[in-house]
């Protein structure tokens, strides 16, 4: 793979091409390895949710995992393009650039500096499953919608976990789905039927090389 990827320096050099109105799916995560399931998730998210775009979010490090096998920045961002495939998919390092590993930094910059956009936080089952971990979750329920990823088997542990069970009655029926992007939070949607459950740690060999790549 040939790694062409230079470091933004600046904000605006970190965002996605957009105009105002867009309707903005955010996928947070590590891509260490990037794989399928992360563009089914968000080929899935763009129909269900009818969004305008999908944008990953490549973290510099996940603080609730060890990152000592995490590849660099760049080689997952170059990983992550290739995988994407898709126009309405675009690959991001903001977190690198406003130098933050929390949700709650990156969606309170962009609400700020794009007011104009409607944005929505996409996650697994099996982030919504450990959500109460995560700093200041209650202020990232209360600044932007959620859209939960069914990832069997973890349904009953996700919406049984602490997170899930706080906000319940904030949920939307699965058929609003198209509706959320235009919801004030607090407001989220579990999205059943989804069928590729792949996950990048089954996709690293023991010494944190990438399956097929050593």
């Amino acid at each position: 793979m040939s790694n062409n990827f230079v470091a933004p320096r600046f904000f605006a050099q970190a965002i996605p091409t957009h105009t105002s109105g867009m309707r903005i799916g955010l996928l947070g995560g590590s891509f260490n390895p990037p794989h399928q399931a992360h563009r089914a998730i968000s080929q899935f998210a763009l129909k269900r949710l009818q969004l305008d775009r999908v944008w990953w979010l490549v973290t510099p490090g996940n603080p609730l995992k060890e990152n000592g096998a995490l590849h660099e920045l760049g080689e997952r961002m170059q990983a992550a393009r290739e995988m994407a495939d898709d126009p309405r998919i675009e690959v991001s390092c903001l977190e690198s650039v406003i130098r933050t590993r929390y949700t709650i930094d990156t969606i309170n910059t962009l609400r700020r500096r794009l007011s104009g956009l409607r944005f929505v936080w996409i996650m697994g089952a099996d982030n919504l499953a450990q959500f109460h971990r995560w700093q200041h979750w209650r202020r990232i329920a209360d600044q932007v919608p959620i859209a939960v990823i069914d990832r069997p088997p973890q349904s009953f542990r996700a919406l049984a976990s602490p997170a899930a069970q706080a906000l319940r009655r904030y949920r939307m029926p699965e058929n609003e789905a198209p509706l959320l992007a235009d919801r004030a939070a607090p407001a989220w949607v579990f999205l059943t039927g989804m069928k590729l459950n792949l996950s990048s740690t089954g996709l690293r060999n023991p010494d944190g090389s990438w399956k097929g790549t050593k």
